[in-house]
């Protein structure tokens, strides 16, 4: 997004999962992942800001990170949270053209995407995101958000966040008609399908990219093709 926005001179450190663009990580300092990050490191490349997100950088961490410089801590549940988001950094970075412009952008494809889900019927999905223990996406979260705009209703909306779940009841909680095995962070291969499949009768079993479903900001442009094509399958 900050690339997107015309930012990418002022960056001076990235995390180790900052993997778009590509060539960042050869040309950026890497200052750790989001749980774990080198503060001495982030001191080093004085930087004026920090831009935190509260479901992945703890309250410690984003504590260490104000004594270096100001912190931003995005909080995304939805859409338009991201699209408040890209305004505000537009403003406090000084690419407030940019920012409008990514947010027009991202609305066109919004509500192309809105006329073509309409027509679609509304399917039950379970969606996971870790095994071993198995857990999943519930409600409040941002890919319940997008799993609605879908017009997917999340098998685990009645939980909360990411909770861990005991997969041999599904069959007594009802069966879903998809199950989303996403790319991230677990990386999901067929076998873990195969596991899965024991306990779900004639439940799809779909490998989905967990991006699309988990990113927000200007990953948003990529993101409804991509979900048409996704339906497509079902």
């Amino acid at each position: 997004m900050l690339v997107d926005l015309g930012l990418e001179d002022c960056i001076v450190g990235i995390t180790k999962f900052c993997v778009h663009p590509f060539y960042l990580k050869k040309s950026k300092d890497i200052v750790g992942g989001t749980k774990n990050c080198n503060f001495n490191k982030i001191k080093s490349l004085q930087p004026t800001h920090i831009l935190c997100n509260k479901e992945e950088n703890t309250k410690e961490i984003v504590e260490e990170c104000r004594k270096i410089a100001i912190v931003h801590v995005a909080e995304i549940y939805t859409i338009n949270d991201s699209l408040a988001l890209i305004d505000t950094y537009g403003s406090l970075f000084l690419r407030k053209t940019e920012a409008t412009t990514l947010i027009q952008k991202i609305n066109f494809k919004r509500n192309n995407f809105n006329r073509y889900i309409k027509q679609k019927p509304i399917l039950k999905v379970a969606y996971f995101i870790w095994r071993n223990p198995w857990m999943v996406a519930a409600n409040n979260t941002y890919i319940n958000h997008v799993l609605a705009l879908n017009n997917l209703d999340n098998f685990y909306k009645n939980k909360n966040r990411y909770p861990e779940v005991d997969v041999k009841k599904m069959r007594l909680e009802g069966v879903p008609d998809l199950v989303f095995l996403s790319s991230e962070p677990y990386p999901f291969k067929k076998e873990h399908a195969d596991e899965l499949g024991k306990y779900m009768d004639h439940a799809k079993t779909i490998f989905v990219d967990g991006e699309f479903f988990s990113w927000h900001g200007s990953r948003l442009l990529k993101a409804f093709e991509y979900f048409e094509q996704l339906r497509e399958r079902l």
